[in-house]
């Protein structure tokens, strides 16, 4: 994968269709690609460009990656402007084989919080969303249709490479009903209207949902929870930012178990 191949690659990699049908992901940015060596994750090729040896932890970057026999191709800033998601990269895209995860990989037991987001538009908030989850202990996180890709590069960079460390996938409304049935995971919609969340005994493992950040939670899945909590808001603030919600009412659910 190396010159005008790499390059077009990088390219493909911005667009959904390119990313599913290679299987590949772009992580850009010296932190994010810090990341996925510390991840074990496999880095098949990378554009370098001056920029990224102008800082001690960009330069000691480069040579790991050399090191590892990582195929590096130099570009100008410029180019890599070009390939960049952000406007000011930090000198590197990489791309990355994402861990390909299964939902056998969640380990199901009496403790376990799941999170389920529900038609999630906003690449950002579902990376920070994932972020969350890998701080506060949820084990996986399950994307339902009309979630934006886990794998597009502005969601893999608000995750931080939590997406390379936390069991995140894809999945249909009847595979999460399944899954949930055959391991007795309870399912919780989040949302106005319900019982404050610190006020609702946890029995055993629940699946929290997140909805879409205009519309809410999709009625039928409404419907086939067994739950439905909030939480309680002061003053004149109708909502929170999706992460924010999820960070809270996983510190409740989580906190005394």
């Amino acid at each position: 994968m190396l010159g005008v191949s790499l390059q077009r690659t990088i390219r493909d990699l911005h667009r959904r269709r390119g990313r599913e049908r290679r299987g590949l992901a772009l992580a850009e940015g010296i932190r994010l690609v810090e990341e996925a060596v510390a991840a074990g994750v496999a880095i098949q090729g990378a554009a370098v460009a001056p920029a990224l040896e102008t800082t001690p932890r960009g330069a000691e970057l480069k040579r790991r990656l050399g090191e590892a026999g990582v195929p590096l191709e130099t570009v100008t800033d410029a180019e890599l402007v070009s390939l960049a998601d952000t406007e000011h990269p930090q000198g590197i895209v990489a791309v990355v084989s994402p861990p390909d995860w299964r939902l056998d990989q969640i380990m199901v037991g009496p403790r376990t919080v799941v999170l389920v987001l529900d038609g999630l538009q906003d690449p950002g908030n579902v990376g920070a969303v994932c972020r969350t989850g890998l701080a506060l202990g949820a084990a996986g996180v399950l994307a339902l249709p009309g979630t934006a890709d886990l794998w597009n590069p502005k969601a893999l960079r608000g995750s931080m490479g939590a997406l390379f460390r936390l069991p995140s996938l894809h999945l249909a409304m009847e595979e999460l009903t399944e899954w949930a049935t055959r391991h007795r995971v309870a399912l919780w919609a989040t949302g106005p209207g319900g019982r404050p969340v610190g006020t609702v005994p946890v029995g055993g493992p629940i699946a929290l949902v997140l909805g879409n950040e205009g519309a809410g939670i999709t009625p039928g899945l409404v419907s086939r929870a067994s739950e439905t909590v909030s939480i309680p808001l002061h003053g004149e603030v109708e909502s929170l930012n999706v992460a924010v919600a999820a960070g809270i009412l996983l510190y409740e659910v989580t906190r005394d178990r």
